[in-house]
This record gives structure tokens, C-alpha cells and sequence, in this order.
């Protein structure tokens, strides 16, 4: 008995559609399997680097908002992590020194961008003014590194120009994209500039205290200068003559404003401005969980500092 074939035009849809699905999943997991993974400290270098990835990947970052990194402690997840990616980029070792010992077992490109050419550099000492009796955290000793050189545009622009070469190295099918990206993110960061300028040039000359020297680039940029550092190491208490001390570097400096660093505000700061006509701010070099990870993330972060800071003197 001879067989009869029938043609079911919904069977053959059906397989076509199939066949499309197949097709576009294995094009998106070749897709996010060429994604590049990237990996930097500290969230202002994710800033920048989300600047030159726009569009193409989100890096992501290591410390958690809050955390320091002068002496943030690796879990097992965050070792693996920097073993793993493909891209990673710290400042270096005057800033995060917990990092060397683990790095020496990744073996993929890592970057220490205090070591690029081209960075204006900064050391502790440069003209800076401290209060009487001061201490230096975080080993910022004078004449070391001041390694806090995001906060300079200029700087954030020699970081994102080799982030877009090793980004078009790793990725070459998106290096065009990554040039682009790279060049509206110059664009932006000239335009930041002329703002800042403009943003700061009223309260130049007006004397501020910082809790720590952590802002030397922002201010030598913009024409300010903080008064005194009262920077105590966080296991040293300070004695009744060093607090005084302090204090009267306040009274004598009249109107001010003293700025701490979030999340926390030391318990001293109560004491030293107790019936003295002082304002107490918060800036935040880090930028702390307020500022978004996108390409205009690093702008924010800086014009949130400047803002800061101003609103602060302009209310004296």
C-alpha cells in the first residue's frame, strides 16, 4: 500500500520559528560570551570606565559602598573576582595596599593607573596647611604619593584614553564604539571644567578644615585651599592639649567650614565646633552609593563634590 505525505504548512512555521530561535539564542550567547568583563577598586574608576563602556558593558567594582581603600579585607567571592576578569584597574599601591599579595596570582592584563604617563601627580606636603599636632592617616607621610587623583579631570581623561585602548584590544569589533565613547567623554570632562571654574571662583580665599587630606587635586585645580587637617588615626585618642589645639586653629579662623568624609563623622568634630560659628559638611571623594554608574556618573561625582563644598562657604 502506497504511503501518502501531507504537507502541514503550521508543522513547517512552526520549525521555521524554531529555527530563528535557535539562530538568535546562539547569536546573544556569542554575544555575552565576547562581552568584556571588567574590573576596577574603587567606584570612581568604575565611573570612568562605565564613561568608555557605554553601550557596550558595565564594569563592575570591588569595594562596596562605605568600605575604605586603605584597608578593605578580600572575601573568598572578591579574590575570585580579580582572578577572573578579563580587564582590572586600581590606582596602585599608595592607595589600595590590601591588593599586591592577591594580584600576584592574576595572570590577565591589570592596570596601576598611578603609573600611566601623562597623569599629574601630586605629593603629600605640597603647600598643604595642617592644625597643630596633627597626625597623618593612612600613611599619607609628606613627600608620598597623594594617590587620590581621580578628582583631577585631567587625570580622569589619561585613565579613560588607556582603558579605551585595552577595551578595543580586547573587543576590537567594538572598537569603534569605545574611540567614540572616549572622545564625548573628553568633550564632557571640558565642559566640567568650565563649570567647576565657574562654580568655585566665590568662595576662593573663604578657610575651611578637612578631616582628610583627600581633595589637594580638586582644590589646586579650582583655586582653593583648606585651612588645617585635623587627621587623627582612628586607634589614636587625642589628649585635652591636641584638641585645644585644634580648637583654637577654629576660633582664630572665624566663620567655617569643617568637612567630613561619609559614612561616618567623627565623634571629635562635636567637640571641636561646640559653640563656634562652624558649619559641618560631608564630601565625599568615593561617591558613596548617591552617584549613579553610568557614562555621566564621573561628572556627577566631581560637580556633587564642588557643590558640596561650595554650598557649605557660600553659607557662611
Amino acid at each position: 500500500m502506497k504511503e501518502t505525505l501531507f504537507y502541514n504548512p503550521f508543522a513547517a512555521e512552526c520549525v521555521a520559528v524554531s529555527r530563528l530561535i535557535v539562530i538568535f539564542l546562539l547569536f546573544f550567547c556569542a554575544s555575552a560570551q565576547a562581552d568584556v568583563r571588567v574590573l576596577t577598586s574603587i567606584k570612581p574608576l568604575q565611573l570612568i570606565a562605565a564613561a568608555v563602556q557605554d553601550g557596550v558593558g558595565m564594569p563592575e567594582v570591588l569595594l562596596p559602598p562605605g568600605a575604605s581603600p586603605h584597608n578593605y579585607a578580600l572575601r573568598p567571592s572578591d579574590v575570585r573576582r580579580v582572578t577572573e576578569v578579563d580587564l582590572l584597574y586600581w590606582i596602585g599601591p599608595d592607595m589600595e595596599s590590601f591588593l599586591p599579595r592577591v594580584l600576584k596570582s592574576r595572570s590577565l592584563p591589570t592596570v596601576a593607573v598611578q603609573t600611566l604617563p601623562g597623569l599629574t601627580l601630586r605629593h603629600f606636603g605640597e603647600g598643604e596647611a595642617h592644625a597643630d599636632g596633627d597626625e597623618h592617616d593612612h600613611d599619607h607621610q609628606p613627600g608620598s604619593l597623594d594617590a587620590h587623583l581621580w578628582l583631577l579631570p585631567a587625570n580622569a581623561r589619561v585613565i579613560a584614553e588607556r582603558m579605551a585602548v585595552d577595551l578595543a584590544a580586547a573587543d576590537p569589533t567594538n572598537a569603534a564604539r569605545y574611540q567614540a565613547n572616549l572622545m564625548a567623554f573628553s568633550e564632557r570632562l571640558t565642559a566640567l571644567d568650565q563649570r567647576l571654574k565657574t562654580r568655585v571662583a566665590g568662595v576662593a580665599g573663604k578657610p575651611y578644615f578637612v578631616f582628610h587630606e583627600a581633595f589637594d587635586y580638586f582644590e589646586s585645580a579650582y583655586g582653593l585651599q583648606h585651612a588645617g587637617v585635623f587627621s587623627i588615626a582612628s586607634e589614636v585618642q587625642p589628649g585635652a592639649q591636641h584638641v585645644a589645639a585644634m580648637r583654637e586653629r577654629l576660633q582664630q579662623a572665624g566663620p567655617t567650614c569643617v568637612f567630613s568624609e561619609p559614612p561616618l563623622r567623627p565623634r571629635l568634630i562635636s567637640t571641636l565646633s561646640e559653640g563656634l560659628p562652624v558649619r559641618l559638611a560631608e564630601l565625599d571623594a568615593l561617591g558613596g552609593k548617591e552617584i549613579a554608574v553610568n557614562a555621566q556618573g564621573y561628572e556627577q561625582l566631581l560637580e556633587t563634590l564642588g557643590n558640596e563644598l561650595v554650598g557649605c562657604l557660600e553659607a557662611l
